[in-house]
């Protein structure tokens, strides 16, 4: 009887395991031909497959089950799937970038010091100003058109193909899908979003494992994945963090998360909120009602927007999702 109840137990495991696996079929949304090697995966990890000559995918989704999947192609915008089932297979439908280019692009190909400075602003702005952005690089920059607005003020960038980058100050080589990017020069302020997929750079060297470690955790605190980390676990004290409203009073666990019927936690939209960390200060802009985040400290990032210390934090400073600070 007793090996009876094992085997149902070992069934129902095996079912439960496989019912993580979602699976799909990615097509172009105007002519409906199949997409060979799209990315599916999820948005600053590791975990990613790509898609067959026949637009076919399948993902485990067990690690990462209350993330949202992205789906990106070269030549298409990124698509984010919040809601999906794994019950039944997934159509999924890209759409074609159509890049809308000044003339002045045209001028800029043709003008090496132009597109020097372009660069040097696109670098700064996208990768950091930290020492750690000091040792990325970006590999397929030939990839990358600028459009100087005709304002003057405003810059633009689009890739033809996904953004590679090496990340030696972390270790790891990184795949970024741009969807936008828009730097302006008045005021100093970007716009990028896009998504991102993280692999270990192989070629690391076994002596230089351990800077790297300590270079990830210095990345690591005070960063809004370790604020999110802290906020999930409620403490933000004993991390270091502390939450003030803009008239300075201090806002405990309570006062800003919010949990639905499902257990899902969001961060509630108040008033800004300013996040000191040791010495550093930063501010939460809310653009949306609430923003929901996870344990790994994933957070809708279309839902917020940052201001100071956390604001510096770009590309050379990000770390994938499965990182854990020991």
């Amino acid at each position: 009887m007793k090996k009876l109840v094992l085997l149902i137990l070992c069934i129902h495991f095996n079912i439960a395991a496989y019912n993580q696996v979602i699976k799909g079929i990615i097509s172009d949304k105007h002519t409906n031909s199949k997409i060979w090697l799209a990315s599916v995966y999820f948005n600053g990890t590791f975990a990613g497959t790509t898609s067959d000559e026949h637009g076919y995918f399948e993902l485990d989704i067990s690690k990462h089950s209350s993330m949202p999947i992205t789906i990106s192609a070269i030549g298409y915008y990124s698509l984010t799937m919040t809601n999906f089932s794994v019950s039944e297979p997934l159509m999924v439908y890209l759409t074609p970038k159509v890049f809308e280019l000044s003339e002045i692009v045209v001028s800029a190909r043709s003008d090496p010091k132009n597109r020097k400075e372009n660069l040097q602003l696109f670098r700064t702005a996208f990768l950091g100003k930290t020492a750690n952005a000091q040792k990325c690089k970006i590999i397929n920059e030939s990839d990358i058109t600028f459009d100087n607005l005709p304002d003057n003020d405003t810059l633009k960038a689009f890739a033809s193909n996904p953004i590679m980058i090496e990340n030696k100050a972390l270790g790891y080589k990184i795949t970024y899908y741009l969807d936008r990017f828009e730097y302006y020069k008045n005021s100093k302020t970007i716009l990028f979003y896009g998504n991102i997929i993280f692999t270990e750079d192989a070629t690391m060297e076994e002596t230089k494992k351990e800077t790297i470690e300590h270079r990830r955790k210095y990345a690591y605190l005070g960063s809004r994945m370790h604020f999110f980390r802290a906020l999930w676990t409620d403490s933000l004290a004993s991390a270091g963090f502390t939450i003030k409203s803009p008239a300075t009073e201090k806002l405990d666990y309570k006062d800003i998360i919010f949990i639905d019927v499902n257990g899902e936690k969001y961060l509630k939209n108040s008033e800004n909120l300013s996040i000191r960390f040791n010495k550093s200060i930063s501010n939460i802009v809310f653009l949306h009602e609430n923003t929901f985040f996870g344990k790994n400290g994933y957070f809708d990032p279309l839902a917020i927007g940052w201001k100071g210390e956390m604001a510096k934090q770009r590309i050379a400073d990000w770390l994938p999702y499965e990182y854990t600070a020991e």
